[in-house]
């Protein structure tokens, strides 16, 4: 008996410095889900009425730790998974942490990451969106990138006072190449450092009622993918600014693009929004979206409306509307480009959707 109590005793004292240092470990995520109807939803005209999932953000559930390693330095992780709430299936391409999968070290300085991350005009555009860069009817359609994630990144965000500087690099970005049929995600690739590469950086200013930003974000051309070569760029840059006065905020943004990969494109992108507070729980927005083809007419616009209600700090519902005009041929709808509308038709759709955080 006097045995056990000496192994207890030793198993708590060697247990004990590893308790002290644990890592405090926070279970997150998003669940949600609506229904949307669209007019013009395929080649014939036909109407859609369906179950949508991540209309106003992608459902998620996530990992984040964080713990103290003294002098000031803490080591922090995140792993998020994203999967669609309709279905169950992972997103993503099936990643399990598709969404983010880092780990790193905090400092006074700023922060160091390393892992799949998101790119710089995810983390400093998403102030200056009307929509938030909601997962439907918002910028996000006009151009995925603005939400883009890639893998093999080495990500620094410093916060000096009212700015916020972050700048990122990935090795290789994680573009799904197929190969007889067999599709793999691309990696480094030996002897030619610029392939499937990405880099990018921004600053935001943010103080008071008034906040800006500008960023800058590059990828290269993936070799394996048929017509492309490390050569290629595509480039892009964004500007945006808010302002908020009483319970009104403004927002305004653009976005220039030229590259090559695919074939060569420009364009531009511009957008402009309102967003009242019209009681604690009742939040409207509305925004319009131009996109400037700039190597043909093809030049679509679209409008969104949105009434968000918190049932609770975690609850809340949004009921979107909105309208996409096509132009000299554009296929713009309001889930993205090289959507199923016919070219040159427009398009409208209704959207409600329930969102909990958890």
């Amino acid at each position: 008996m006097k045995n056990k109590h000496y192994a207890s005793a030793l198993l708590a004292l060697a247990v004990a410095p590893f308790a002290v240092a644990q890592t405090s470990v926070t279970l997150y995520g998003v669940a949600d889900i609506g229904l949307e109807f669209l007019n013009q939803a395929n080649a014939n005209g036909n109407t859609l009425t369906r179950m949508s999932a991540g209309n106003v953000s992608g459902s998620r559930w996530g990992l984040r730790g964080k713990e103290d390693l003294g002098g000031g330095v803490k080591g922090i992780f995140v792993l998020e998974s994203g999967f669609d709430l309709d279905t169950g299936v992972m997103g993503q391409s099936g990643r399990l942490f598709g969404r983010q999968a880092f780990v790193g070290v905090e400092t006074g300085s700023g922060r160091l990451t390393l892992g799949r991350q998101q790119n710089t005009l995810y983390d400093l555009l998403i102030n200056y969106e009307p929509m938030v860069l909601a997962a439907r009817y918002s910028a996000l359609g006009l151009d995925p990138t603005l939400v883009g994630r890639n893998d093999n990144t080495a990500k620094y965000t410093g916060k000096f006072g009212p700015v916020t500087a972050t700048a990122f690099y990935s090795f290789a970005r994680g573009t799904p190449v197929s190969t007889a049929g067999v599709t793999s995600i691309a990696g480094e690739t030996p002897g030619d450092v610029k392939s499937d590469r990405a880099l990018g950086g921004g600053l935001e200013y943010a103080s008071g009622p008034f906040g800006a930003t500008v960023i800058y974000d590059q990828q290269q051309g993936t070799r394996g993918i048929t017509g492309q070569n490390s050569a290629q760029t595509d480039r892009r840059i964004a500007a945006a600014a808010n302002f908020v006065f009483g319970s009104s905020t403004i927002l305004a943004g653009y976005r220039w693009f030229n590259g090559d990969i695919g074939g060569a494109r420009r364009n531009d992108l511009f957008w402009l929004g309102y967003r009242y507070q019209a009681t604690s729980a009742l939040t409207l927005t509305g925004a319009g979206y131009v996109f400037n083809n700039r190597r043909n007419g093809q030049d679509p616009w679209e409008l969104v409306a949105s009434a968000n209600y918190a049932f609770s700090k975690r609850t809340d519902g949004f009921l979107t509307v909105g309208y996409v005009h096509n132009k000299d041929g554009s296929n713009l709808g309001l889930n993205g480009f090289g959507s199923t509308i016919k070219p040159g038709e427009n398009q409208t759709g209704v959207s409600l959707s329930i969102r909990h955080k958890f």
